[in-house]
């Protein structure tokens, strides 16, 4: 009982100094140009079959889990049909349509219905925020039959 509550007790201070550090992206200045996020498959105007297998792609930053905070890394958010940009300055939600890889997954499956659909990646730090200038891929549409 006591290891538990010990346990606990650590777990709360290591969710108080996450929440409380700085959310700033920490990316240098000068390397800005070289980071970029990208889906590797499918291909932009691609015809595809559900589950939808999606390859993430990251150059000039590593990938982290959340809750790791590792300067110049970040996890994946997925954004499924969204025609606008989620709040950049605050924790991305989890939704149907905003998906985390908060564990640094850099694929996934996806089920989708028949029809024309849009992916984009947005990097998120190790809180789900996104950095101070966002590493967003292109939007690729993709068809579903």
């Amino acid at each position: 009982m006591k290891t538990i509550k010990i346990l606990l007790i650590m777990s709360l201070i290591f969710f108080l100094s996450a929440c409380s550090a700085k959310t700033e992206s920490s990316i240098p200045k000068n390397s800005q140009k070289a980071i970029s996020s990208y889906i590797i498959s499918p291909l932009d105007g691609e015809t595809v079959s559900s589950p939808v297998r999606v390859i993430f792609g990251l150059k000039g930053m590593g990938v982290a889990p959340a809750g790791v905070n590792i300067e110049n890394t970040g996890h994946h958010h997925l954004l499924i049909d969204m025609n606008e940009l989620p709040d950049l300055t605050k924790p991305l939600p989890a939704t149907e349509t905003l998906i985390h890889f908060g564990k640094g997954q850099t694929e996934t499956n996806l089920e989708l219905s028949p029809g024309t659909h849009t992916l984009q990646l947005l990097l998120g730090n190790f809180i789900h925020v996104p950095h101070s200038k966002p590493v967003l891929s292109e939007k690729i549409t993709i068809t579903v039959k």
